[in-house]
């Protein structure tokens, strides 16, 4: 898998999640219309701009998307010296590292030591508390996302960061407003249970109501939470 550097921004290639030393962090986001004007940088963009920095001088992270930028510095403020980010973090040209990638996926945020859920629509805790009744945070487009439900599911740790990147809550300390959202019992998203435990009928009630872009995703995002291989 390659992660970046938190601290410039740069891609690494490890042979596994288990052999990252220190651990990495992982960020979870709903790929909106805006990054789609905006050309969200791809693998061989990020890998460009590694190469210029070396021949010019100058730190990379400060040459890539918002979003990379961002996520980067959050991980490193909290102590972590490495981030998988979609983004970036996979080479989208080579179809047997995106099969790998996709059938990999799940155990990719499971071996993370935090998952950041960016809520590009929610404010931070200053203008409203995320647990109350009418807040932005329960309308988030991110509770209705295919491939968010593993991204919420996998991860012992996930922090919520707001808007502007300011952390708003956990997945452990939401548990009860996030059970009322996408109704999945609390007991697991606080870790009591395993998901093992849930039904095959009742892990797909879960994302009977959540979207893809593309119809087959709607199959690939499940195949993690329900332990599924698939070339």
């Amino acid at each position: 898998m390659w992660l970046l550097s938190t601290a410039r921004a740069e891609l690494k290639e490890f042979s596994s999640p288990d052999h990252v030393p220190n651990g990495y962090a992982i960020l979870s986001h709903v790929w909106s219309k805006n990054d789609v004007v905006l050309k969200e940088q791809t693998f061989q963009e990020v890998q460009s701009i590694q190469t210029t920095c070396k021949q010019r001088g100058g730190n990379p992270r400060d040459y890539v998307s918002k979003k990379i930028r961002e996520s980067c510095m959050l991980a490193a403020s909290d102590g972590y010296n490495w981030i998988w980010n979609d983004t970036c973090c996979i080479d989208k040209t080579s179809s047997a590292e995106l099969s790998e990638a996709i059938n990999s996926m799940y155990r990719y945020y499971s071996c993370a030591e935090v998952c950041y859920a960016y809520l590009a629509d929610v404010p931070n805790r200053s203008h409203e508390d995320p647990a109350g009744s009418k807040s932005r945070f329960r309308r988030s487009e991110w509770h209705r996302r295919g491939w968010t439900l593993q991204e919420l599911l996998a991860p012992t740790l996930v922090v919520f960061v707001s808007l502007d990147w300011k952390p708003l809550s956990t997945k452990a300390e939401l548990a009860k407003v996030l059970s009322e959202v996408t109704n999945i019992p609390a007991s697991i998203l606080t870790l009591e249970r395993q998901i093992r435990d849930a039904s095959v009928a009742q892990r797909m009630s879960w994302a009977a109501r959540r979207e893809t872009t593309r119809i087959e995703d709607s199959a690939y995002s499940l195949m993690g939470i329900f332990d599924i291989n698939m070339p």
